[in-house]
């Protein structure tokens, strides 16, 4: 029971012993430092928290003096990563742990208010846009019946030849605001092996770029069958890598271009007003020129593309599938590092 609730913790808890040596990480803490109990357990703090004479100080305090002592608003530097945290060393005496050590990431908070705002920007942008696409909807079929019975009484082709234009037009504008849209019907939902999608996409991707672009995979192949429509999810995938891909021929010649697909397990991860116990993390990283800072926020809504010939639907309709499966989408950007984080939930909820 006391695992049980450790591990539901949103706090990260490390145990050690006198040597600090890891007894003990909660899931939190494996979320946190990428890393599982099995591999970490009986080495040192030191092996992965670089720069710990402060935290050592610590330690030695709390398991010397017998107190508890806090440190706020300082940085932990894990693997090369720098997070700004709060942590807290108690002395305790349990199962052969010695000191305690509890993370509190300061940027927790702020992520999960974000992605809240992010995930009601977005609903209130499909909601929009399903409203205004029904009210196009309606007078272009009125428009193009109008056309079709107007062509009927016109004797002359040169005339003919204008009723045409206006119903292939009304032809594309209703194909527009159906890609606007988006699928209507609920997904298909069965068990789908990730790494099978991902593979058909690259599959997809390389014969577009004739094997000139770099497909590079770092897959975690412990990551069970997670709950999906598989078509949708290809759908909605292949929309980010080939936005990726577009964006690097936009800047270099494919042969230059890198994309870096990966795969891993996040614990204990927010998605709104859910907090799913695992969910599977895609993260498809390029090296194009980025995203303009000015567009980084607007992105995933419709007609809105970083490019002059962008249709501006890929991402608002990747967006849309993705939240249909309960998941979330993330981007950061910088010129030569581009990443959209791709979370979906192991176990889909009602």
């Amino acid at each position: 029971m006391q695992r049980l609730i450790l591990d539901n913790m949103n706090t990260a808890i490390i145990t050690m012993d006198q040597q600090f040596s890891v007894r003990y990480l909660n899931s939190t803490a494996e979320a946190l430092l990428d890393i599982s109990l099995k591999r970490i357990q009986g080495q040192a703090i030191t092996g992965f928290i670089d720069q710990a004479d402060l935290l050592l100080e610590d330690l030695n305090r709390a398991l010397t003096q017998k107190q508890q002592y806090t440190r706020r608003e300082t940085q932990l530097h894990f693997q090369g990563d720098v997070l700004p945290v709060d942590y807290s060393v108690s002395p305790v005496n349990d199962e052969g742990a010695c000191v305690l050590l509890e993370i509190h990431t300061r940027g927790r908070m702020q992520r999960i208010s974000r992605e809240e705002s992010l995930i009601a920007k977005q609903e209130t942008s499909r909601q929009l846009v399903r409203g205004l696409a029904h009210e196009i909807k309606n007078p272009l079929g009125g428009i193009r019946g109008a056309a079709q019975l107007l062509a009927r009484e016109l004797d002359s082709p040169s005339l003919n030849e204008f009723t045409d234009i206006i119903i292939q037009e009304a032809d594309r504008l209703k194909d527009l605001v159906d890609r606007m849209l988006g699928p209507l019907k609920p997904p298909q939902m069965r068990p789908v092996n990730i790494h099978e999608v991902l593979g058909r996409i690259v599959q997809l991707i390389g014969a577009e770029t004739d094997g000139q672009l770099n497909l590079q995979g770092d897959y975690d192949p412990s990551i069970p069958h997670i709950p999906a429509d598989p078509e949708r999810l290809i759908q909605a995938i292949l929309n980010i890598v080939r936005n990726a891909m577009e964006a690097i021929e936009s800047a270099k010649p494919l042969s230059s271009g890198t994309i870096h697909i990966r795969t891993r397990i996040t614990r204990q991860f927010t998605i709104g007003n859910q907090k799913p116990r695992q969910v599977c993390h895609i993260a498809v990283t390029d090296n194009g020129p980025g995203i303009p800072p000015e567009l980084v926020d607007s992105i995933f809504y419709p007609m809105i593309s970083g490019r002059a010939n962008g249709s501006g639907l890929g991402l608002p309709l990747a967006q849309s599938i993705i939240s249909q499966h309960q998941g979330l989408i993330e981007c950061d950007s910088q010129p030569g590092a581009t990443c959209f984080h791709i979370y979906l939930p192991l176990k889909h909820t009602d």
